[in-house]
């Protein structure tokens, strides 16, 4: 599954919960309680889990999950972690705890 293949699928599922879909950045995102909760960016998936959140902690521990910086110049912001598809089996969850931080 690709990672486009799998934002629909969780965008899919979330939907019934008042997830929609839009844009951020010029990048396919999910959006809770009018504010973007998900981003997805070549082969990562960006969740705003809220800094200092243990959420936000453990996902930071997956190999290659950093701090999202969608300019690619410096300015990561601190609440969002962007996490590689490699990791594709946690977005779900990780989509869900974005959602509920919202």
């Amino acid at each position: 599954m690709t990672p486009d293949d799998l934002f629909d699928a969780i965008a899919d599922e979330l939907a019934s919960t008042g997830v929609t879909t839009g844009a951020m950045f010029g990048k396919r995102s999910l959006h809770a309680h009018g504010k973007a909760v998900a981003c997805l960016k070549d082969h990562e998936l960006a969740f705003r889990l809220g800094r200092d959140t243990p959420a936000h902690h453990d996902a930071l521990q997956l190999p290659g999950a950093h701090l999202f910086d969608p300019s690619g110049k410096g300015r990561p912001f601190k609440d969002w972690v962007a996490v590689p598809d490699a990791h594709a089996a946690a977005w779900p969850e990780l989509a869900e705890t974005a959602r509920d931080t919202a």
